[in-house]
């Protein structure tokens, strides 16, 4: 199971098990993890593990997030990753190899817009985007063989770009819109999972809004995230 070492000045002050699917870092009360030092905002950053796989995003922070010495607003942790927020540090730990390769297996976010005649395959922004400028990782050894993936596809069904389809090709694909609502869709082996990311409210399921929890998507399934609707469907 990954964890979290919190700091500050070398100093260890917490280890934090990653066992919820979405933790929240900030000052206020409510958060997972609550660090009361002004440099801190409210609501600062989140962290969303789906299986082996965590991630980490900024929530329009003041002060901003660092990982390793760079700014990010949304980034993928890997082993011994280090997380600074003002002068407290998070160093992120797992034993189990992450499901995903590399940045450049986060599908570019799809930003939902009613009305706007923007196609699903012109991205505005990018996990890998974010993450110009930081140093390469490691070649890794080659991963154990896993059952192929099933392919799925969502169409969306209202809006300007009604009838387009998006294929679900990469591990992770963000879908909504930054500030107001977001989820990610996670393939994996076996099946396709929506969580929740951001915003206040989650991602409807066929007329039923889900909690924190991923859920595991259905041919057929009906989404709407950020008042945008759309079908989630395998392909042969």
């Amino acid at each position: 199971m990954a964890k979290l070492i919190l700091s500050m000045d070398g100093l260890v002050l917490k280890e934090i098990p990653l066992t919820k699917e979405r933790l929240t870092i900030g000052r206020k009360p409510h958060n997972d993890i609550q660090i009361d030092n002004l440099a801190i905002s409210g609501e600062h950053a989140a962290i969303v593990t789906i299986l082996n796989d965590s991630f980490l995003e900024d929530m329009n922070s003041t002060n901003g997030t660092l990982v390793n010495g760079q700014a990010i607003k949304k980034h993928f942790l890997r082993n011994l990753d280090v997380v600074e927020l003002g002068k407290y540090k998070l160093k992120y730990m797992s034993d189990v190899p992450a499901s995903g390769n590399s940045q450049a297996d986060f599908e570019k976010t799809m930003i939902l817009r009613p009305g706007v005649n923007r196609t699903p395959e012109s991205p505005v922004r990018s996990f890998s985007d974010t993450q110009a400028g930081l140093p390469k990782p490691p070649a890794a050894a080659a991963p154990s063989p896993v059952p192929a993936a099933p392919s799925a596809a969502i169409q969306l069904l209202n809006g300007g770009n009604a009838g387009k389809e998006l294929e679900l090709t990469k591990t992770l694909t963000t879908l909504g819109k930054p500030g107001m609502q977001v989820a990610v869709i996670a393939k994996r082996p076996h099946g396709f999972f929506i969580t929740h990311v951001e915003g206040a409210q989650f991602p409807i399921v066929n007329g039923e809004s889900l909690d924190a929890q991923a859920h595991q998507l259905k041919d057929h399934d009906v989404i709407e995230i950020a008042g945008i609707k759309m079908e989630f469907f395998l392909k042969a």
